[in-house]
């Protein structure tokens, strides 16, 4: 049996938050509201996935949390559900190359632009889960912990992290040796070992510590970006 249809009560959207909306007095009704937010920030392999999700008014998703608070089974059975429920979700990437550039805040909040633009309804505002404005010019809220407060952050967060853990699956299978099926590019001691024997592969982060050899020309990242760029594989997935 579904279990009992989600009606947010006003400002339940903002997690209860009341006051300014991005320096804006927030209006009771803000109309679609996009809920923000990344997974795979302090990785060492792989892009930083975000998500923007617009939740209806009433939905059905008991036990919409935070990504990190559920298991594996039980966060890809939300997943298909937010996105049978949700009036818009979409996603967006930022590679390792871009990370290198502009640096991974930078690169994180510009894959949630991407997320918000490629949405198919427009929001009229954003709640962003951390303490940085998206490079939008629209109304947003930013807050810390919102993935657990706020349910389009909630979803937001799950998309984000599901769709990360099956791309750097697959990714496992182009570069193997790093078992990135299982770490999913976070910096195990594992992961450590086998950059020191391998080296980095193409999907590999190279200004982050512990992804170059201390000691050596692998100590320059300049000397391999050139070579790496056109080695990425962007699967179509």
């Amino acid at each position: 049996m579904p279990g009992p249809m989600h009606r947010p009560a006003a400002g339940r959207l903002f997690g209860n938050v009341s006051g300014r909306l991005a320096g804006e007095e927030a209006p009771r009704d803000l109309g679609p509201t996009a809920g923000l937010d990344e997974a795979g920030r302090g990785c060492l392999a792989g892009p930083v996935v975000a998500a923007a999700v617009i939740l209806p008014e009433s939905y059905d998703l008991p036990g919409l949390t935070d990504s990190k608070k559920l298991r594996a089974e039980a966060r890809e059975c939300m997943a298909r559900a937010i996105r049978e429920q949700a009036v818009a979700w979409s996603l967006g990437l930022a590679w390792p190359r871009e990370i290198e550039r502009v640096n991974i805040l930078r690169a994180s909040l510009m894959a949630m632009s991407r997320a918000v633009r490629t949405l198919k309804v427009r929001p009229e505002a954003l709640i962003v889960d951390g303490t940085h404005r998206v490079p939008l010019d629209m109304p947003q809220k930013t807050m810390v912990k919102a993935d657990a407060t706020v349910p389009a952050v909630s979803a937001a967060s799950i998309l984000a992290k599901t769709f990360r853990d099956k791309l750097l699956t697959f990714l496992d299978r182009r570069h193997p040796g790093y078992d990135l099926a299982i770490h999913k590019g976070y910096p195990t001691a594992r992961h450590l070992e086998a950059l020191r024997h391998l080296g980095p592969a193409p999907v590999h982060r190279l200004t982050f510590k512990g992804v170059l050899s201390p000691a050596g020309t692998e100590a320059r990242p300049e000397l391999l970006r050139e070579k790496l760029r056109e080695q990425l594989w962007l699967p179509g997935i």
